[in-house]
């Protein structure tokens, strides 16, 4: 009788381990096909999107070109809607306001370089970049320095943010001739507009894991303006305590840059020292055709070079590097959560040019836009 129970015990324990076995499988075989799910792309848009899309003068149009070929060929689900806006050619020039309710419609833009001329024409002070940065209030700038990948320059191995307030400061354009010979030009910089680009910087920071915000100004001897440029960063600080805030003079910061760039961060300052800092550090990772920058409001994203150089000696010469437009245009797919086809366009940029075989004459080569845009393309296929 005890033999029996016994057997019959150990039977029960064996159909409920095999119970359990068996529910263990099916969650290993679920878990698994739920991985499997994950690795897979899940940049699936449910249609087409529309981006604005302004050339600029220059060899604007001839990267824009490129840019358009590279999406085409990575299956990018973008349709652009391309206006051309030019000071410098105003009879081929689509209308300010057209351009305007463009990008406030799409909320994204790729927009090449604007030049701008360098005489007064007799019109108003503002050019078209001010007024696109102050009519849209795209009052971040930022600009991402990184090394690439197989590029050698003399400072390798660098990653760090810009970060630029770009609606005051000394672009305000507010001049004036007080007697013959005597111009004043006026500089404006306001507490809102500080605590709000000091705020952006430190959201950014937090958001991709920075540990530093630099911030940039001349508060010893621009007291008032700086000064308060410079306090506003410091009071925003505050609310973040796990981000360092140092503070450093411009002329100073120029220096360090050619001298140890690896100190930075993100580095945040007034209008003026952006547009600066911008071109010396873009000259750090190998010049005008390889830095990448956007420009934010509250509702519109404004992707182009990080450098300021519409290039135009070169154009019609198939020499311009597209690697800077093409970087603008992957980080514009990331922000518009179009991550699969972003990296899969930064991987094939990067390949290039770790090749080593395909570069343009700025990064040492002999290749044309042409070759180089192919030479993507043909990584991409």
């Amino acid at each position: 009788m005890a033999a029996s129970m016994s057997r019959t015990n150990v039977l029960k324990k064996s159909a409920k381990l095999c119970s359990l076995v068996q529910q263990v499988v099916k969650n290993e075989i679920h878990l698994s096909s739920v991985q499997q799910a994950v690795t897979k792309p899940v940049s699936k848009p449910a249609g087409r999107h529309t981006v604005t899309l302004v050339p600029g003068d220059g060899v604007g149009p001839e990267m824009m070109a490129s840019v358009q070929q590279v999406f085409k060929t990575a299956g990018v689900p973008i349709n652009f809607e391309e206006h051309f806006l030019s000071e410098v050619h105003r009879s081929q020039s689509a209308s300010y306001e057209t351009v305007l309710e463009s990008f406030k419609r799409n909320g994204v833009g790729l927009k090449g370089i604007i030049s701008s001329p360098h005489t007064f024409q007799g019109t108003e002070l503002q050019t078209l970049n001010m007024k696109l940065r102050r009519d849209l209030d795209l009052f971040a700038n930022v600009v991402l320095v990184r090394s690439l990948p197989g590029y050698v320059t003399r400072h390798n191995n660098l990653d760090f943010v810009i970060i630029r307030e770009q609606t005051e400061g000394e672009y305000s354009a507010l001049e004036h001739e007080c007697v013959p010979g005597v111009i004043e030009s006026l500089k404006i910089v306001t507490a809102v507009k500080s605590k709000r680009i000091a705020k952006f910087a430190f959201d950014y920071a937090m958001r991709h894991n920075r540990k530093k915000v630099t911030a940039v100004h001349k508060a010893n001897i621009m007291k008032l303006a700086d000064g308060m440029f410079l306090k506003s960063c410091e009071e925003v600080a505050k609310f973040y305590p796990s981000i360092k805030l140092e503070n450093m003079i411009i002329d100073n910061c120029c220096m360090q840059l050619v001298s140890n760039p690896h100190q930075f961060d993100v580095m945040v300052m007034p209008n003026l020292y952006g547009n600066i800092i911008d071109n010396l550090a873009a000259g750090l990772v190998g010049g005008a055709g390889v830095v990448p920058g956007e420009c934010y409001s509250d509702n519109v994203a404004v992707f182009e070079q990080g450098a300021r150089h519409s290039f135009a000696t070169a154009v019609g010469k198939n020499i311009a590097n597209p690697t800077a437009v093409l970087l603008a245009g992957c980080n514009m797919l990331r922000h518009m959560s179009l991550d699969f086809h972003a990296q899969q366009i930064e991987t094939a940029i990067h390949k290039v040019v770790k090749g080593g075989k395909t570069r343009t004459q700025d990064m040492g080569g002999y290749a044309t836009t042409v070759d180089f845009t192919n030479a993507i393309v043909n990584s991409l296929q």
